[in-house]
């Protein structure tokens, strides 16, 4: 299974607080199956420049990876960029995608999203030189008109849902519904901590398996993972 959310990175955010965190962290998922982990530290333009970022990025992951204890994970690095208005204007937003890849996790408000900000959004998954992964759909929906994740698939912007999605109980018959019509592309932890807000992976996995079958499973992580392959 891809990770495709997470925040792994020792001491950039409010996630991982030191290596020995991460480490701990990376430990978790390789156990709950995880092959590949997307670290997605946040990048909130009003408080740095993606040039700042990239650097502060970069220092936190040769940290992690020349650590003595680093259990050779394969890790992806990315960002999970809030969005503001006027991101589509945003030079240098591409340095942000998932290395690799012209994937590039959004996170949009919380609150009922305007005209503006959905047209925006819009045009920017036209670019080209970025397909939009809109991260944590789950935690939008309540604010959000009815048939908005069709909305945002038929405009090619694919769809990230949390594995505590699916391991909730109040909210798992919704993430299941949501899954089984294809309304979500690709899972993520969005781990911060080892305590607080740890992998839910396993948790995930069982649910899939238990409601909809091992091989929907199956098709489900292959399919996700593909993404780092066929977004290039």
């Amino acid at each position: 299974m891809t990770d495709f959310h997470s925040h792994i990175l020792p001491g950039i955010d409010d996630g991982s607080r030191d290596v020995d965190e991460s480490i701990a962290l990376l430990g978790m998922l390789r156990e709950q199956g995880a092959a590949v982990s997307v670290a997605t530290p946040h990048f909130y333009v009003d408080r740095t420049t993606p040039g700042e970022f990239l650097e502060r990025r970069q220092r936190a992951y040769e940290k992690l990876i020349s650590h003595p204890d680093f259990p050779g994970a394969d890790i992806r690095l990315g960002a999970e960029v809030r969005y503001y208005p006027g991101i589509s204007r945003m030079s240098e937003l591409k340095s942000l995608r998932i290395e690799g890849t012209k994937l590039l996790l959004l996170e949009m408000p919380f609150t009922k999203w305007s005209e503006y900000t959905l047209r925006e959004v819009y045009e920017l998954s036209c670019s080209g030189d970025i397909v939009l992964m809109m991260a944590h759909i789950e935690r939008y929906l309540s604010y959000q008109k009815r048939g908005i994740t069709d909305d945002l698939l038929d405009r090619g912007i694919l769809i990230q849902a949390n594995a505590s999605f699916f391991a909730n109980k109040q909210t798992q018959r919704k993430a299941m519904k949501m899954l089984k019509k294809r309304q979500i592309n690709a899972v993520g932890t969005d781990c911060h901590s080892v305590d607080a807000r740890p992998p839910r992976l396993d948790e995930f996995r069982s649910a899939v398996t238990e409601k909809l079958g091992a091989q929907f499973y199956r098709n489900f992580e292959w399919e996700s993972g593909a993404l780092l392959e066929e977004f290039v």
